[in-house]
């Protein structure tokens, strides 16, 4: 007799889901492989995800929600199963991002995961710790989904020339990840700002930081250090980087004038038959 674990839905946000996902295929009359059959998906991985083994994604929540009528359960149900992954001094910072009216960040040496595409995450990721790389990825990808809201927050991205030239994944990685940035060109809600290597100087030399703004509640600031994530409400520290992140933008490129930097850092340097340094390969 094949042996099924039993979840106990109330251990964590993947278990209730894996609980959940078992509950209805059972009552539509399904097994695995017919539910995995319907879905395109194995059987196999319809257990894998039923015993809590295997992280379930966005499309395939989406198709069971459709194969089995739920409404749409699991789709909303993935939300809190992906954050739940996060790493436990972080998932605070993705609830923040989830509630925030507005997210104005400084990034000094690297795109921010809001903005990052799958292989550049994958690359940011995968630098001395390459376990579980394919959920990792995922999961972070998965915070993305606050801009799919009703009402997604606006954000504001001041970035540093010097990730733009910082080359994560290889050149084609970095291609794709400038293209995207340059998706938002005409995005109003996603607003991102280079400042450039001629500002000298800045604000921001103590390190990337980021603001979370809410309707009705007070600011709070983010900092980030290795493995330790630090928020805090503090009035002082607040105004302190409400007033640097001003002075950033003031001296960052503006929008238009960074998309073109942009475009030109990843057709010169990224560009189809460049090296590394940008130039052309003999």
């Amino acid at each position: 007799m094949t042996h099924i674990n039993v979840l106990d839905p109330g251990a964590s946000p993947l278990d209730y889901y894996g609980f959940e996902l078992r509950r209805h295929r059972e009552s539509a009359g399904l097994t695995q492989k017919q539910l995995g059959d319907i879905i395109n998906y194995t059987g196999s991985l319809v257990g894998q995800i039923e015993t809590a083994r295997k992280l379930p994604t966005q499309e395939f929540s989406e198709r069971v929600d459709a194969a089995l009528g739920t409404g749409g359960l699991l789709s909303r149900l993935v939300t809190l199963v992906m954050r739940s992954q996060l790493p436990a001094w972080f998932q605070q910072v993705a609830e923040l991002e989830t509630r925030a009216r507005e997210i104005c960040t400084f990034q000094m040496n690297a795109i921010h995961g809001l903005l990052q595409t799958e292989g550049y995450a994958r690359a940011v990721l995968g630098v001395m710790d390459g376990t579980d790389l394919d959920d990792r990825t995922a999961v972070r990808l998965a915070r993305q989904r606050i801009f799919e809201k009703q009402e997604p927050p606006i954000l504001w991205m001041v970035l540093s020339e010097a990730a733009l030239h910082q080359e994560i994944g290889g050149a084609a990685t970095m291609q794709g990840q400038l293209a995207h940035l340059l998706s938002f060109e005409r995005t109003p809600r996603i607003n991102i700002q280079v400042l450039p290597f001629s500002a000298g100087e800045h604000a921001g030399l103590q390190g990337s930081f980021t603001l979370f703004r809410f309707t009705g509640d007070p600011t709070i600031v983010y900092t980030e250090g290795y493995g330790v994530g630090h928020p805090s409400a503090n009035q002082d520290i607040v105004e302190d980087c409400s007033l640097r992140y001003d002075h950033l933008q003031a001296a960052a490129l503006s929008l238009g004038d960074s998309a073109e930097l942009i475009r030109r850092v990843m057709e010169e340097r990224y560009g189809d038959g460049r090296d590394v340094d940008g130039d052309p390969v003999a």
